[in-house]
């Protein structure tokens, strides 16, 4: 199965392609900037450009979106949720599975402690999918890390039926 995950922001969106036919593997990982000081409308035409380019690219059959956590920004939590949402509308106009995580749902799911901190996700984020180092940038090695949180739950979420 082949995963998109995705870290959303509006001035870098990260993503991360994983394969976990056998053992995960990342087949792409990066971010999607859009600039600052365009309004913000273009900037979320850019955001949804670039997911339905990987989607293109890499055929996924499922997108794993980290849902929004609580922001002391509220600005700030507004524009994610926009970035939010233009994920979620290419994921849904390809026809992929669409599946939402909490933050503390990907650090359970990758390292087995829903409180693991930055340095820990990405640690082993490289370790399970074997990598020379640990991605960069951050919202990259988030992305990675919902798109490996899928893989590990989806099976499960099947058979459950949610």
């Amino acid at each position: 199965m082949i995963t998109l995950g995705i870290d959303p922001g509006t001035a870098r969106l990260g993503y991360g392609v994983v394969d976990s036919a056998g053992e995960a593997r990342a087949l792409a990982y990066g971010v999607v900037e859009s600039r600052r000081g365009v309004p913000m409308a273009e900037r979320l035409v850019v955001l949804f450009e670039g997911v339905q380019a990987l989607i293109a690219e890499h055929r996924p059959e499922s997108l794993a979106v980290e849902q929004l956590f609580f922001a002391r920004n509220v600005t700030n939590a507004l524009s994610v949720g926009q970035a939010r949402g233009v994920v979620l509308l290419a994921g849904a106009r390809a026809g992929l599975t669409i599946a939402e995580y909490t933050p503390a749902e990907v650090k359970q799911a990758v390292t087995g402690y829903g409180k693991a901190d930055k340095p820990q996700m990405q640690e082993m984020v490289r370790l399970i999918l074997r990598l020379d180092r640990v991605p960069t940038p951050d919202d990259a090695a988030d992305a990675l890390a919902v798109a490996l949180c899928h893989a590990q739950t989806a099976p499960f979420r099947e058979l459950v039926g949610g």
